[in-house]
């Protein structure tokens, strides 16, 4: 049988990997990218100075035919479902058994006159980062679009080479979407406190060409002009199924999935930023674009194909992140705003740099989500608490068995136990002590 998979991003390849694992099928991956996969998270240290490319390959060259995982780097143009066949730009064509489309995303477009000038990027593909190369050599300043992850990354690069940066956010507040609103704004001061020049309640209007086919300024809603020599593109990103559109495939914002990740067409399925959950898990988004996702995919269909039954399921939600200096992560059901039922405990640190946020039920007291800032918790141990129901009290008197910062880091469990008796008028008091013995008898237990 001839498996072949369209896209040599994490979803792809851990396809592959797996189902060579499990079986002697034929497999063949097909990218127009890059010859051999990359960490994509791992562009921005490239450009920094910290890594070279090849240093973002996991594996060597030679892994690959090792595998017997054949490696085509070309563009699918368009695919014959009915005759189960791939036509390739390069004028070759080639047939399948069994189809994976892990094509991934693509960064947003919104018909902004100017939008496909030269020095105009997002930030998504190796030839984004290569363009960012080119056109950084005697750059004056650069604008970033888009209040999200992508544009605070890109602008950290920019800055790591002492390039002005203009950054437009549309919100009133960085990431304010998906950031309640003390997290949004200590990001805000973080932002600006690295000489970032945040636009917050600005959107981009148009691009003005220099009279070359390159950017030359943008202007805003308001009418104002910000020259610069680069503008990127990162109000967030969408499936890369273009291609697919008018094909027998069903198609929403991506392709239709159901949990084993099977399509509409027999032998066709779809894993990672471009696949769509008709029916995702209870706490979980339809479309989920980030790498751990990807990955659980990639593994899931290949246990599929190679003849298990096996449904995806993602779990509790978790992320992380880093804003400048600023890590973040979260865990569990933290929206932007507080749903009604729900308590929310925030602690923030006087220098305006740390936070905890835990939210709860109002009606039972059981956790349901876990929000830290500059501050490392433990995953296992945050999940746990959030699948048994754990309460809020019992959290509380136990917060040093979450805390990961390392040996000699200040903590502050004591100070958020504090803020929660004086809110409530409870006496809580620690009990666990911060030792691996005393986490690992927690995970254990029941």
């Amino acid at each position: 049988m001839h498996i072949v998979i369209i896209g040599n991003g994490i979803s792809g390849v851990t396809a592959a990997r797996h189902i060579r694992k499990r079986s002697n099928h034929s497999i063949t991956v097909i990218s127009s990218e890059s010859p051999y996969f990359f960490s994509r998270t791992a562009l921005m240290y490239v450009y920094m100075g910290h890594l070279r490319f090849q240093d973002t390959q996991p594996y060597e060259d030679g892994f690959w035919k090792k595998n017997r995982i054949d490696l085509v780097q070309d563009y699918v143009e368009s695919i014959a479902f009915e005759g189960k066949q791939l036509n390739l730009a390069s004028g070759q064509k080639m047939s399948y058994d069994k189809l994976i489309l892990a094509v991934g995303s693509k960064p947003n477009k919104f018909g902004w006159p100017g939008q496909d000038l030269k020095g105009v990027r997002g930030l998504y593909h190796k030839q984004d980062l290569e363009a960012m190369e080119q056109y950084s050599a005697g750059l004056q300043r650069a604008v970033i679009v888009g209040g999200g992850l992508i544009g605070l990354e890109m602008a950290e690069m920019f800055l790591s080479r002492k390039i002005p940066v203009t950054f437009l956010v549309r919100e009133s507040s960085y990431w304010r979407v998906v950031l309640p609103k003390e997290e949004s704004e200590m990001v805000n001061r973080q932002i600006k406190s690295h000489g970032i020049d945040l636009r917050l309640s600005t959107e981009l209007k148009e691009i003005v060409d220099d009279g070359n086919g390159r950017a030359a300024a943008v202007i805003t809603h308001t009418g104002e002009r910000i020259d610069c020599g680069f503008v990127g593109l990162t109000a967030g990103v969408r499936p890369n199924i273009d291609f697919l559109k008018g094909s027998p495939l069903d198609i929403g914002r991506g392709i239709l999935v159901n949990n084993r990740l099977e399509t509409n067409i027999p032998d066709v399925y779809a894993v990672g930023d471009c696949a769509e959950m008709r029916q995702p898990d209870l706490g979980r988004r339809s479309i989920e674009a980030v790498w751990y996702t990807g990955r659980m995919m990639g593994e899931v269909v290949a246990h599929n194909i190679c003849g298990s039954n096996k449904a995806y399921h993602p779990g509790i939600w978790f992320n992380s992140a880093k804003f400048l200096d600023i890590e973040y992560q979260v865990y569990g059901n933290v929206p932007s705003q507080l749903p009604d039922g729900i308590l929310s405990l925030y602690w923030e640190h006087p220098n305006g740099s740390k936070s905890i946020r835990i939210n709860y039920r109002k009606d039972s007291q059981v956790v349901t989500g876990f929000n830290l800032m500059g501050i490392r918790y433990r995953q296992q141990v945050c999940e746990k608490w959030i699948q048994d129901q754990a309460l809020i009290s019992d959290v509380l008197a136990n917060l040093s068995l979450a805390n990961f910062d390392p040996e000699f880091f200040t903590t502050y469990e004591s100070a958020l136990i504090t803020l929660y008796n004086q809110q409530t008028g409870q006496s809580i008091r620690p009990k666990s002590k911060r030792n691996l013995t005393a986490v690992l008898s927690f995970l254990k237990s029941r």
